[in-house]
């Protein structure tokens, strides 16, 4: 896990990643299709809107705040991608609120090994992140690639054989009435259930 850690971005560099290759008309990874590049565009301006728009509740702020362990939140994702896009603000909305939050960024496409290791459904589903303990690097849990609600729900639109506009359609949707607040309530549970784990691991308590 060092290795890809050392070559990881910061949200910052990675914002600014996604910015030059925009600005060139490409996006991240080896498809450089029209139809990729305004995936990208699209969902960089949706990141920006959801940055300045999401707020986040008292709840999973306070189990922020009150987060012990020092974690780096090593998230997998594309400039492209859709439920990154939607996700990715929140999350790290939800970093800021604790000096114990590091998040760090690395793109599926450039390290396949990594996300075959953290598959979804068997599938290279983005964004995930995984929890790594910032002190013993150990990978403590994951998340992704989407809350477990609009997971159910693309599952299901896909066993049904639906079309893949379709389904982009219907997923928006959801992340347009869910505003945010199934990744929040998620993440209050993780941020507790990682915190524990430390206290577990201190006490010799397995």
């Amino acid at each position: 896990m060092k290795n890809y850690l050392e070559r990881s971005l910061t949200f910052t560099e990675y914002l600014a990643l996604l910015d030059r290759l925009l600005a060139v008309g490409e996006t991240t990874g080896p498809n450089q299709s029209k139809a990729m590049v305004g995936y990208g565009n699209l969902n960089r301006r949706r990141m920006e809107r959801l940055s300045k728009t999401v707020e986040l509740d008292d709840s999973v702020r306070s189990a922020a705040k009150r987060l012990s362990r020092k974690l780096i939140w090593l998230i997998i994702t594309e400039g492209w991608c859709g439920d990154a896009a939607q996700n990715i603000p929140v999350i790290e909305k939800i970093a800021a609120e604790s000096d114990n939050i590091e998040t760090r960024y690395l793109l599926r496409d450039e390290n396949p090994e990594l996300i075959d290791a953290y598959l979804t459904d068997g599938k290279r589903s983005i964004p995930k992140l995984i929890a790594i303990d910032a002190t013993t690097l150990e990978v403590i849990g994951t998340w992704g690639a989407r809350p477990e609600a609009a997971q159910d729900l693309f599952r299901d639109m896909k066993k049904r054989g639906i079309d893949k506009p379709l389904i982009l359609e219907n997923m928006q949707r959801w992340y347009n009435a869910d505003i945010g607040k199934s990744v929040q309530s998620e993440f209050e549970k993780l941020l507790k259930e990682w915190d524990r784990s430390a206290s577990s691991a201190a006490n010799g308590i397995t």
